[in-house]
C-alpha cells in the first residue's frame, strides 16, 4: 500500500503537528474497514487525532483512498472549522480519484519530483 501527501495536505499536517505515523494509523483503519465516512468513488473520510488529545474534536482529513493500492491525502481540516465537506467539494475529489488512480507508477514518481506529492513511508513501527 502506498500513502501520499498533496502539497496543501502537508503544509496543513506540518503547521497542525500531525506526523506519519498518524497518516499510516489513519490508512490502516481504512485498510481493516474502519472508515468514517465513504462518499463513494474512492474518496473517503478519516478521523486523525490532535496531538495528545483524542480523535472526536480533531482533524478530519479527506483521503481518495482504494484498499491494497494507495491512498492520497488531499485535504484537512479542523473539526471546528469545518464539519464535513460540500457537494461541489465532493464532485472534485471524485474527479481527483478517478484521475490519480488512474496514473502509472511513472506518472506518479514525476508527481513525486515535482513536489506536487509527497510519499509517507509506513512500516510495522509506524
Amino acid at each position: 500500500m502506498r500513502v501520499f501527501t498533496a502539497k496543501g495536505f502537508s503544509r496543513f499536517a506540518r503547521k497542525e503537528g500531525i506526523v506519519d505515523a498518524k497518516l499510516c494509523a489513519a490508512v490502516k483503519e481504512a485498510e481493516q474497514g474502519q472508515i468514517d465516512a465513504d462518499y463513494g468513488g474512492d474518496v473517503i473520510k478519516q478521523r486523525i487525532a490532535r496531538p495528545g488529545e483524542g480523535k472526536s474534536g480533531g482533524y478530519r482529513a479527506i483521503v481518495l483512498f482504494r484498499r491494497g493500492e494507495r491512498a492520497f491525502f488531499v485535504h484537512g481540516f479542523a473539526k471546528n472549522d469545518q464539519d464535513s465537506i460540500n457537494a461541489r467539494q465532493e464532485r472534485f475529489f471524485k474527479d481527483l480519484a478517478k484521475t490519480l488512480f488512474s496514473l502509472s507508477d511513472d506518472a506518479i514518481k514525476e508527481l513525486l519530483e515535482s513536489n506536487q506529492f509527497t510519499e509517507v513511508i509506513c512500516n510495522e513501527k509506524n
